[in-house]
């Protein structure tokens, strides 16, 4: 197997690093918010014994700089189209864990040139939030109406980022104010009404206890991702991490099915 090797593409909306790796027919993995390519490095091993495996740093994470504006999902998907066109790939394995599999999904609603699909794991179904949590929610949105009155245009905003950093995800508090921004614009967006349109043969990989994408998001998925099928391992939200033997069998099946 050959190692991967770092490459840089220059598209039309910024750089972004790669890793490219193995032989035969294209595959790209896209890994999952607040992760980069090496956390696939042990899908990228047992893909590239029959693929070419392109291993990308989306934009913002990594190795890739950030994006110019406030992107959405879509605009990662943009990039996705962009990078393909780029570099020459051809019907592409998609396989996206979490974050990455949100851009499986829209990408691949949209072009049936896609070979297969891998969803691990993945966002893209919206649930309704908890009451607790939607307190939570009205009082912040409050919070950013009063705080500019009472504190000043400056220090209010301060008190905004301080709450955002001290109430959000670890994922969240880590993140660059631009990063965070997106994050916010990302997870709102639900994409069930595009899973329908998804015509390549697509595999669910889940984990049993994923409590960032819980199971029942993944039935949500196979009932309306025409003809997909799904496998549950044991593990969390990192499934190809949990189980990794496992995880290698049902890919290496998949892919060459």
């Amino acid at each position: 197997m050959t190692a991967p090797q770092p490459h840089t593409a220059s598209l039309p909306c910024g750089k972004v690093f790669y890793t490219k790796s193995g032989s035969g027919p294209d595959m790209i993995l896209l890994h999952g918010w607040g992760c980069d390519n090496t956390t696939l490095e042990s899908v990228r091993r047992t893909a590239a014994l029959t693929h070419t495996v392109y291993n990308l740093d989306f934009p913002g994470f990594g190795s890739s700089p950030e994006p110019e504006g406030i992107w959405s999902v879509f605009d990662y998907a943009d990039m996705l189209g962009q990078f393909i066109a780029a570099t020459g790939i051809k019907r592409p394995v998609l396989l996206g864990h979490s974050f990455g599999g949100r851009v499986s999904i829209i990408y691949a609603s949209a072009h049936h040139d896609v070979d297969k699909v891998v969803l691990v794991d993945s966002a893209g179904v919206r649930n309704p939030l908890p009451l607790r949590k939607r307190l939570k929610v009205a009082a912040f949105k409050a919070a950013k109406k009063i705080a500019p009155v009472i504190l000043g245009k400056t220090k209010g905003a301060e008190f905004i980022d301080r709450w955002r950093g001290s109430a959000g995800s670890a994922d969240y508090r880590v993140a660059s104010p631009k990063m965070r921004a997106i994050m916010s614009k990302v997870i709102a967006q639900d994409l069930r009404h595009l899973m329908p349109e998804i015509k390549a043969p697509t595999l669910l990989i889940w984990g049993e206890h994923d409590d960032a994408t819980p199971l029942a998001d993944a039935h949500k998925m196979e009932a309306l991702i025409p003809g997909s099928g799904l496998v549950v391992l044991p593990g969390d939200h990192y499934s190809f991490l949990r189980s990794p033997a496992q995880f290698a069998a049902v890919l290496s099946s998949f892919l060459a099915s």
